[in-house]
């Protein structure tokens, strides 16, 4: 049973996503730029921007640039182009 569970794991695709910025939004001192880009690994092959109200990429942003994307009400794809590269 352990081979079979350990066979699974290593079966299991996770998706590589790139998110990128592709407007420019300043709202409550908060600032994003074209061309900021975080990369997003999910259990799903659906859009990490609508998957889990797109926490996954406010994680990746909060993370790497220290944006609040929820509070900049950025994740949408008016401001964010998703694109899977893996």
């Amino acid at each position: 049973m352990q081979q079979q569970t350990q066979l699974i794991k290593e079966d299991t695709i996770m998706p590589l996503f790139r998110v990128t910025v592709k407007q420019s939004k300043l709202s409550s001192g908060i600032r994003i730029e074209r061309g900021m880009s975080v990369d997003v690994v999910t259990n799903s092959m659906s859009n990490p921007l609508t998957t889990n109200g797109g926490q996954a990429v406010a994680d990746a942003f909060m993370r790497i640039y220290g944006v609040d994307m929820k509070r900049l009400n950025a994740l949408s794809t008016v401001y964010l182009d998703v694109e899977r590269i893996g």
